[in-house]
């Protein structure tokens, strides 16, 4: 089976675009791919589950790309299985722009990325609301029962997402960045053993 996410995105003009370009053939060989990419394996379910944050594009009804940062307590987007994502949507600044795209067109496209380490996946698929009145009680458990960590924000739906197909990207240009928790793992002992050398110092001088 050729790779599907290059079936998807490499229209006529994309094709063209790379001929004049002098990558046809190099992009020839990656459509030509064995690799499918339609089901995310163990690989892909523990890259996304690290992710505290990811990109949600849509397509209005004018047909302009609507993008939109989705955030939350790490491993907020769950993998449900190796064809579906599953995630709580916390209420943010009430223009539902995401949501009301959803219902002229279901297509999404997300992109998730992992800075310290330059990985980044992009995944297209097919997203659907549910509101959080609609939500069973199993779900709402797998979604850590929907809190965030943020005061005064609460669920007001679920997006799941039917994956269609995925791609690694290539790690150029992307700036290496560290969240506080990152940072945390690395200054903590560091301040630890600063503490228990000060403190063996005081001890040994009289």
């Amino acid at each position: 089976m050729p790779r599907h996410f290059a079936q998807l995105t490499f229209t006529d003009t994309v094709k063209a675009t790379q001929a004049r370009l002098g990558t046809r053939a190099h992009n020839e060989r990656y459509e030509a791919s064995e690799i499918a990419n339609t089901e995310l394996g163990m690989n892909e379910r523990k890259f996304i589950e690290a992710r505290d944050s990811f990109y949600l594009a849509t397509v209005s009804e004018t047909g302009w790309p609507y993008v939109q940062h989705r955030g939350g307590r790490i491993g907020f987007l769950k993998v449900l299985n190796a064809k579906t994502l599953v995630f709580a949507d916390f209420r943010g600044n009430l223009q539902y722009q995401s949501v009301g795209n959803l219902q002229h067109d279901d297509r999404v496209c997300l992109i998730l990325i992992d800075y310290p380490q330059r990985r980044r996946i992009k995944l297209l698929g097919h997203a659907r609301s549910i509101d959080i009145a609609d939500v069973s009680a199993h779900t709402l458990a797998v979604l850590g029962g929907g809190q965030s960590d943020e005061p005064d924000t609460r669920v007001e739906r679920v997006l799941q997402i039917e994956v269609a197909a995925f791609d690694w990207n290539c790690p150029r240009h992307i700036t290496p960045r560290f969240s506080e928790h990152e940072l945390a793992d690395v200054i903590d002992p560091l301040r630890q053993r600063i503490a228990e050398l000060e403190a063996q110092l005081n001890h040994e001088i009289p």
